[in-house]
């Protein structure tokens, strides 16, 4: 069952200019204000174009705002960007093209999004890697095995990130809750 603890995200702020953020030889950086403290990530424009792009279109929009990190799995990872504070689904864009092609693997503190068996079905929903996990990077194209895209990594605060993987959780939707 998937575990649900429920740390809030409570603002995602761009950091840079939306002109400087798309600079030649710059990567925009994005500050996660969770109820836990502050994760600061990268996003790797020039290898996942399509990721940051949406990525940073959820952002400008606030769609981040008031969600959750809604799924962790200690010893895994910790995902976010799909559900409010009250459990409800949020309604995203439409999915986008997987670049997990692109050959960036998914390393402790890398961002990839989440999808389902479908590989173009990423929306809003991402995640931050835990540990190396390598099985999730790009090895052919059926949907086992396509890989999820990597498209930023955790410049400042995976303490953060290690301690909202510590929050006690349980299974179900709602077992284990604590917006923190």
């Amino acid at each position: 069952m998937i575990k649900c603890p429920h740390i809030s995200i409570a603002l995602i702020v761009l950091l840079m200019g939306f002109a400087c953020a798309f600079a030649k030889d710059s990567n925009p950086k994005v500050l996660l204000l969770t109820s836990m403290g502050e994760i600061e990530v990268e996003l790797f424009t020039d290898k996942a174009p399509v990721s940051v792009s949406n990525f940073l279109a959820y952002v400008k929009d606030g769609f981040f705002t008031n969600t959750l990190f809604h799924r962790v799995i200690p010893g895994f990872m910790v995902q976010g960007g799909g559900f409010d504070a009250d459990m409800k689904k949020k309604d995203g864009k439409p999915a986008i093209k997987n670049e997990a092609t692109n050959r960036i693997s998914n390393k402790r503190g890398t961002l990839a999004y989440a999808r389902t068996n479908v590989i173009n079905s990423a929306t809003s929903q991402f995640f931050i890697n835990l540990v190396d996990n390598k099985f999730l990077d790009h090895k052919n194209t059926s949907p086992q095995g396509f890989g999820y895209a990597v498209f930023g990594k955790v410049t400042r605060g995976m303490k953060v990130v290690d301690k909202i993987a510590k929050v006690k959780t349980g299974p179900g939707p709602y077992a284990g809750r604590q917006d923190l």
